[in-house]
């Protein structure tokens, strides 16, 4: 499966010519990384209270197009590899049919108290799972 989340570009969002400024791209990942997971079932909040987080190791962006004032984008999130405490996440922001920005995050699984990595729970490896290989 593909999680999906919608999103249109402001004024804010954009440089003097109209066109998004690339570094928020980031940021509608980012907002689309937390819908996804309140979507799965797994709240930030909820994941805090059981003492998980998770924090980016390394993202690497693909700009293939620019984004516009008023179009209307569609972040794709996927994961990818999931190994013990960490994971890829895919993620394509589209305009329509057309690939914008590609997004692959490697993802590290940690206590928010420690900041130390920690082995994926497995309810949450499992739900994750359902998102994998698209």
């Amino acid at each position: 499966m593909i999680h999906k989340m919608d999103l249109r570009i402001y004024y804010q969002d954009t440089d003097a010519g109209g066109i998004v400024y690339h570094s928020n791209y980031l940021d509608y990942a980012e907002r689309a990384r937390s819908e996804f997971l309140r979507d799965v079932g797994l709240p930030v909040n909820d994941l805090l209270e059981r003492d998980v987080a998770f924090v980016i190791k390394k993202a690497e962006l693909t700009y293939k197009s620019p984004a516009r004032l008023d179009d209307l984008l569609t972040v794709h999130t996927s994961i990818g590899d999931i190994k013990g405490a960490s994971m890829i996440m895919n993620q394509t922001i589209k305009r329509g049919e057309t690939d914008l920005v590609e997004i692959v995050l490697q993802v590290v699984f940690v206590s928010p108290k420690t900041m130390a990595p920690i082995r994926i729970p497995a309810d949450l490896k499992e739900k994750f799972t359902l998102y994998q290989g698209e």
